[in-house]
């Protein structure tokens, strides 16, 4: 399901420019937007937002967000994790390492450096393992009610506060859902 909300509009208007494929050479980088990505080990396909590839033909790919980088850390990492997600299938994709990468933040003009770390491989290929696991029960992931919920765009529909606050509506919500046929 996908509902537009103000953040999501917000992330389409930012997202406007670097979702326009194009290429450009400055200070002695190639830069790149809205490039195809690809893992055939991982089985990943996507987009990353602008890759700057260094003289070398290292690859450095940078993510646009529209919210601040003072995010709590769970929801950060959450970025991070789609960074360096990125980051691997450039690695695949062109046999260089990408040991850092960037997450720009368009309220604050700044980015933030990502180190690329075996930690963070690692916990792409697990959350990977649990996407896969979910889909093939054909499981939702399970509901929360924290700051991720602040600005989805599916809020209205999920109403997290009514689910926290409500076991009936958790109970028909879990019958709906997760129900054996």
């Amino acid at each position: 399901m996908f509902q537009e909300n103000i953040f999501t509009q917000r992330g389409q208007a930012l997202h406007k420019r670097v979702d326009d494929p194009g290429v450009e050479v400055r200070d002695g980088l190639r830069v790149e937007r809205a490039l195809p990505l690809y893992s055939d080990r991982l089985g990943l396909v996507g987009k990353v937002d602008v890759v700057e590839f260094l003289p070398d033909g290292s690859p450095y790919p940078v993510e646009y967000k529209h919210g601040s980088r003072h995010k709590r850390a769970e929801i950060a990492r959450c970025d991070d994790l789609q960074l360096a997600a990125q980051a691997m299938c450039l690695e695949e994709m062109t046999g260089h390492s990408v040991p850092e990468a960037a997450l720009f933040y368009a309220t604050l003009r700044r980015c933030r450096e990502v180190l690329i770390s075996p930690e963070l491989h690692q916990a792409v290929e697990t959350a990977l393992v649990e996407i896969r696991s979910m889909l093939s029960l054909g499981r939702l992931p399970p509901r929360r009610n924290d700051d991720h919920c602040r600005a989805c765009s599916l809020r209205d529909l999920c109403q997290p506060e009514v689910l926290a606050d409500n076991e009936r509506h958790r109970r028909v919500l879990d019958h709906l859902f997760y129900e054996d046929d």
